[in-house]
């Protein structure tokens, strides 16, 4: 691996061991006996139950790239330390921990980070009452939605940055039910064109995955990020569809035991990913279309049946063309993260250079 890249991902794992001491410290201010910060009942078992759940699936993995982005978006204004910094990436993560919770919801998905996911957790406690599963994932998502936001307006932070860091996440996490829907919408109808699944990235996803932590950072630092708003679009929108490729690569083509759950989700769904489409669309004789036609949509689709779709996809280039397509993604984020080396500081600007072509190769 090119050194370079190798220094930013040592960044970034420096970034993430501080963040997880300082994400668990938080879950446990909010359940402290002496007097927690989050003012719960003294009765009921199912609120400490939730957030429980939302502590295990928020601190046990996840590669905090988040976290990073935000850390070094600061880091391009200045290199002195910077108040609310913290604050802002519990808000991030947390939010993130929302999106994980109704994901797993929409899609049924079992396994999350390698292990239950919320839902499923639910699920198995109360087995003989799926409704009442479903509602407690329901509110333990909306709960971490609800904890995001809070972290920010109870902090030290001035109440003007604090403020208008709330207003950047309350836009991500709208934004983000918008593209839950755009997810849903995707799925009715033909084979979706590259316009509307490019949307469903730029809005699931994109918007509080990189854009957002670009935005808290540099208001953290003290920098208003709305004069450069074109540029960290678009740098986020590059980014943000590479990493949605290389994520629906992995899940038809990676290894299970790396990415730390069962491939073929897409599949299994029916979802109309990028591999979907790209499968959906491809010149396949009668044979093979009667393997995708069995498969796509099967929520019981076997691991056999998935090795006959990947040999399919295989055949006619999927791999292949993906990949490519999120290199090239990857390159247009790096180009545009260059032209910042004129303004901002140069071992930041170096970090958002080469970001893009580890997550275009990534095998997690």
């Amino acid at each position: 691996m090119d050194h370079t890249i190798t220094a930013a991902l040592q960044r970034a794992t420096e970034h993430r061991r501080r963040f997880d001491a300082r994400f668990a410290a938080y879950f446990d201010s909010l359940t402290d006996p002496a007097g927690g910060a989050l003012d719960g009942p003294q009765h009921g078992r199912f609120p400490a139950r939730a957030l429980d759940l939302l502590r295990d699936l928020s601190l046990r993995g996840g590669k905090r790239l988040r976290v990073a982005v935000l850390n070094e978006a600061a880091a391009l204004a200045t290199d002195e330390a910077v108040p609310g910094l913290a604050e802002a990436a519990i808000s991030i993560e947390l939010l993130q921990t929302h999106g994980l919770i109704h994901d797993d919801i929409i899609d049924g998905s079992a396994v999350r980070r390698g292990a239950p996911s919320v839902p499923h957790a639910y699920r198995d406690e109360f087995p003989d009452r799926p409704d009442t599963a479903l509602g407690l994932a329901v509110l333990a998502g909306d709960l971490a939605a609800f904890l995001s936001l809070r972290v920010l307006v109870t902090s030290d932070l001035p109440p003007d940055r604090a403020a208008a860091m709330a207003a950047v996440q309350s836009d991500a996490a709208a934004t983000t039910v918008i593209g839950q829907f755009l997810d849903l919408e995707r799925d009715f109808g033909p084979v979706p064109d590259l316009d509307l699944l490019h949307a469903v990235t730029e809005f699931k996803s994109t918007r509080y995955s990189v854009l957002a932590p670009l935005r808290l950072g540099l208001l953290a630092a003290g920098s208003d990020p709305a004069p450069h708003d074109g540029e960290l679009r678009r740098y986020s929108t590059a980014l943000g569809i590479a990493n949605m490729l290389r994520d629906d690569w992995l899940d038809l083509f990676g290894d299970p035991d790396t990415v730390g759950k069962s491939l073929g989700s897409d599949i299994r769904s029916g979802r109309r990913s990028y591999v979907v489409r790209a499968l959906l669309a491809a010149d396949t004789d009668a044979a093979e279309r009667t393997v995708l036609d069995a498969a796509i949509g099967d929520p019981q689709c076997d691991d056999d049946t998935l090795d006959r779709v990947r040999a399919v996809a295989r055949r006619h280039g999927v791999d292949r063309s993906l990949q490519a397509d999120a290199e090239r993604h990857a390159r247009e984020a790096s180009a545009l993260a260059g032209t910042w080396r004129t303004r901002w500081r140069a071992d930041a600007v170096a970090f958002f250079e080469h970001l893009p072509t580890w997550t275009a190769a990534r095998d997690r």
